[in-house]
């Protein structure tokens, strides 16, 4: 992914009115973070747990959406796997996020979800630069390469749901 400005960050917002979006919390490390290794920009408003981020490019264009998670953490033993990255995790490491869809759908309250990592860090479990907390991840026959490409697919997937 290319490096990212506040500005390319707050006008890619397709959920969210451009009011909020100038709102919302961006984060200050732009520059430290490792682009090369990130399929998205993902990141959890410390302001508001309940909420979180996530921009990607589709296409030729900047998608931003505005994420929404439950702040209830389930049993440390409990295990759930992100509909993402397939990155297992236990406790809390594993979030329902919903997402308002765009447009006429989404001021109707409409809105589409999935499982995904609550640290949003997909990318870098796909490409093992972070271990999970439970300290495994599955073993797979797929290159890394096709990891990514597996791993983007099912963001896409996701990011087509929010304009049916």
């Amino acid at each position: 992914m290319r490096p990212l400005t506040e500005q390319d960050i707050r006008s890619s917002f397709v959920n969210c009115s451009k009011g909020e979006a100038k709102r919302l919390a961006v984060p200050r490390d732009l520059g430290e973070r490792p682009w090369a290794d990130l399929d998205f920009l993902g990141w959890r408003d410390p302001g508001a747990p309940d909420r979180s981020y996530l921009v990607t490019g589709r296409g030729d264009r900047l998608v931003g959406v505005a994420l929404r998670h439950p702040s209830s953490q389930r049993g440390f033993l409990h295990r759930s796997m992100c509909s993402v990255c397939l990155t297992t995790h236990r406790g809390g490491g594993v979030s329902l996020m919903t997402a308002r869809k765009a447009g006429t759908a989404g001021r109707e309250g409409n809105s589409v979800g999935l499982y995904m990592c609550t640290d949003l860090s997909c990318s870098l479990y796909t490409r093992g630069k972070k271990v999970p907390d439970s300290a495994t991840r599955i073993e797979e026959s797929l290159t890394l390469e096709e990891q990514i490409a597996r791993t983007t697919g099912n963001l896409s997937a996701f990011l087509d749901k929010l304009y049916v």
